[in-house]
């Protein structure tokens, strides 16, 4: 979906000089999000790319379908950082790819400093893809479990 990273871009960019931006939307067309809404445009290409159909994702999330597809399009905005968080777990994202879909969406990403943000990035590093395991994780640990959908959001 992306040849380049974000930090190969980023770093190209500090070089581009203004004449030169045809030639860098060119050479980077392949990795440039030309839609108006990119978290969409990501998530949608990391479905495609993971193999798993939007439908399964809200499935194995535990979000009702109407709700996923307005979150994913984002005509349904949250600030639960979380539904974001259960369908990266549940499409098996990488931490990276995970960080990235937070940071499309404009949430904060997760941060090592935070000890649930840890305990969600351990199970990211470790490919745990079961939100029932990863929520008896933190329960365990004293913190507070992957929210669900509450109805009076869906509706």
């Amino acid at each position: 979906m992306f040849n380049d990273s974000t930090t190969g871009l980023e770093s190209v960019l500090q070089k581009t000089e203004v004449g030169q931006i045809d030639q860098y939307l060119e050479t980077h067309s392949e990795s440039l999000v030309n839609e108006d809404r990119p978290f969409a445009a990501y998530m949608r290409g990391m479905f495609k790319e993971k193999k798993i159909s939007q439908q399964d994702v809200f499935r194995k999330a535990d979000i009702p379908e109407q709700y996923g597809y307005r979150l994913i399009g984002q005509t349904k905005k949250t600030t639960r950082r979380d539904y974001i968080l259960r369908f990266c777990f549940v499409a098996g994202f990488t931490l990276k790819e995970t960080q990235r879909a937070l940071k499309l969406y404009g949430m904060s990403e997760l941060y090592s400093r935070v000890p649930r943000d840890a305990v969600l990035m351990i199970a990211f590093n470790r490919g745990i893809r079961d939100s029932e395991w990863i929520n008896q994780l933190l329960l365990e640990h004293g913190m507070e479990s992957l929210r669900e959908c509450a109805r009076e959001e869906v509706l």
